[in-house]
């Protein structure tokens, strides 16, 4: 592959990656923060475990000696509960968006090594699958358990293998056919 058909290839690869990810981000937007805690509120310290937990904090206890009164012993996050909110939102988001990218970048992968002939065309999407694939991993994967993180790295590996050899199969039977014309 000659350096214009390999910077080429690149482009496709970035550019994929750029318009799925846009595209996500469009069409199915991050969940937002300021929805589920409203940082607005100007600070004040909460020195009481019942008006904390009343207001949608929790009390973080602490063990800790005062020079002066009042002396409380801990404080209070008043964004413990919109933050568990939150999370449990982007985890669910994030899965989603996973399962999402990874469709996606499948269907990428098929396209780049069966459909398009032309070589730095094929390159290029099946990095840009490729590179989908990882965006959406790498979003899950903190909230994946283990046997998941095997299990999909193990389909992973499996279709990649797959479309290997499927794609250097065509490979070897259209220089045969050349082979064979002349």
């Amino acid at each position: 592959m000659h350096i214009k058909n390999i910077l080429i290839s690149l482009a496709i690869v970035v550019l994929t990656a750029l318009v799925v990810g846009y595209g996500l981000e469009t069409f199915y937007p991050t969940p937002d923060m300021n929805r589920y805690c409203d940082y607005s509120k100007p600070y004040q310290e909460i020195i009481n475990q019942s008006i904390c937990e009343s207001g949608g904090g929790r009390w973080m206890p602490q063990e800790i000696q005062c020079i002066k009164a009042p002396c409380p012993q801990g404080y209070c996050d008043m964004y413990y509960t919109c933050n568990q909110t939150y999370e449990k939102s982007m985890s669910n988001y994030s899965k989603n968006i996973f399962i999402i990218t990874t469709i996606i970048g499948i269907i990428l992968l098929i396209l780049g090594s069966i459909l398009f002939n032309l070589e730095v065309v094929g390159a290029g999407t099946m990095g840009g699958g490729i590179l989908v694939i990882l965006y959406g991993a790498v979003r899950y994967w903190p909230n994946a358990d283990n046997l998941f993180r095997f299990l999909i790295s193990l389909i992973g590996l499996i279709i990649i293998i797959f479309l290997g050899y499927l794609v250097n199969n065509q490979v070897i039977k259209t220089k045969k056919l050349k082979r064979t014309k002349k």
